[in-house]
């Protein structure tokens, strides 16, 4: 393991304190020492990396990843894909979120069965570069439900796993478990792009919920879930679920279910995708009138209302707007974090928690991993700038200058970018 010394930094610890100088040492992957009075701390046998007041913070956690999806236009695009290039899709992908800073990834789901449990392997095994994963299963989903794509004169699959009723789910859920995947994705509700079932209707029995809550638990697995209608968040709060996506609908019944559960579940209003669709689209079909038909204003409308009211509550909200469509890039994840700001009511501090310090919890790692803490693993990023003054900073990769995962110096570009401020 690399030992390494972060000399002269703004450390922003991701607790939502102020930043601060210090020297920061690293070693054996962990950060085992923070002084706050920098130029005091030995850094004998270490590699310096000259920070010069630059912003030094934790990594960022894409708490919604897709690192299968890849420039999708409609959801049948990704069942489209053939296998062999479709993983050569998601490795690109899992490079280049770790190239934009995401040193860790919480999958909201995959496209095909093994995509990511494949690449999470390779990651882990220092063959393949990306972030530190916890592997999605593709979207479980009920005949009708979003992500079954089929018409009865011509059947072909999308993203979606379908499975309908107790027998079928227990199947579906145990068939992930068994070959690897570490979050189980359940579609409890519509959408409003869906063919059958729009945003409104909650489409997954509470028997079906229920049932892969209680499969995913025998196995040890975390249970995410798509709920855009108040009646599907209120179900997936009642059954156990861990990660609620979306929420826009919810009601004060189902705010308050979600409020009891803070301490146990996470939400993540994916507004990435709708902001995209809205504004961003027209090149791909979307003109913003579409967009406003589809239900796109209403979703941004409501998502700006429920998430003031989560935020107010409590209730952890995690970065991750579905990038991958064509609207959505990959590699502009931590656009989630300006439009927590512009969109949703969050100060840039909080906006910054939800992708590092909640993303650490999420992961299984609240203990170790999001916050540059004494003890926890080195997963870093030194910044070119205050993001706290400019967080769309976070979306380009010039401005990582450094970027560290388990502490081993992926990117290191401090001495040129030293050399250039000598120049200036």
């Amino acid at each position: 393991m690399t030992r390494v010394m972060f000399r002269n930094a703004m450390i922003w610890d991701g607790t939502g304190a102020d930043a601060f100088p210090a020297d920061l040492l690293v070693d054996n992957g962990r950060i085992v020492t923070i002084a706050r009075t920098p130029g005091q701390l030995s850094g004998d046998g270490a590699t310096t990396v000259e920070c010069r007041g630059m912003t030094l913070m934790p990594g960022l956690v894409e708490g919604h990843a897709h690192i299968s999806f890849g420039g999708a236009i409609k959801d049948s695009d990704l069942g489209l894909i053939p296998p062999e290039e479709h993983l050569l899709l998601t490795m690109r992908n899992a490079k280049t979120l770790l190239d934009h800073g995401f040193t860790s990834a919480y999958s909201a789901a995959t496209s095909k069965l093994r995509l990511d449990i494949v690449i999470r392997n390779e990651i882990n095994a220092g063959r393949l570069p990306g972030p530190r994963m916890r592997a999605g299963s593709p979207e479980i989903t009920v005949t009708g439900g979003l992500g079954d794509e089929r018409q009865q004169h011509m059947y072909h699959e999308s993203f979606g796993m379908i499975a309908d009723g107790v027998e079928e789910i227990t199947k579906a859920v145990r068939l992930c478990c068994r070959e690897g995947a570490d979050n189980i994705k359940i579609n409890i509700s519509g959408d409003d792009l869906s063919p059958a079932a729009h945003g409104g209707l909650t489409v997954m029995s509470e028997a079906e919920v229920m049932t892969a809550v209680s499969v995913a638990r025998d196995f040890g697995k975390k249970i995410n879930c798509h709920a855009r209608a108040a009646g599907s968040v209120k179900r997936a709060v009642k059954c156990g679920v861990d990660v609620i996506y979306h929420c826009e609908s919810a009601d004060e019944e189902a705010l308050d279910a979600l409020e009891s559960a803070k301490d146990r579940i996470f939400v993540g209003p994916a507004i990435g995708i709708i902001y995209g669709t809205l504004y961003e689209g027209e090149p791909f079909g979307f003109t913003h009138e579409m967009a406003v038909k589809f239900g796109m204003q209403r979703i941004l409308d409501d998502s700006r209302k429920v998430y003031t009211e989560l935020r107010k509550r409590g209730v952890r909200a995690l970065i991750g707007g579905d990038y991958g469509f064509a609207q959505t890039p990959q590699g502009t994840n931590a656009r989630d974090l300006k439009h927590f700001v512009d969109l949703l009511g969050y100060s840039p501090s909080e906006a910054l928690q939800c992708g590092t310090r909640l993303g650490g919890q999420v992961m299984g790692l609240g203990d170790e991993l999001g916050m540059v803490k004494e003890g926890f693993i080195a997963d870093l990023l030194l910044v070119n700038g205050d993001p706290l003054k400019d967080l769309d900073m976070m979306v380009h990769e010039k401005n990582l200058v450094v970027i560290m995962k388990d502490g081993e110096l992926y990117k290191d570009q401090s001495a040129s970018v030293a050399a250039q401020r000598q120049a200036a």
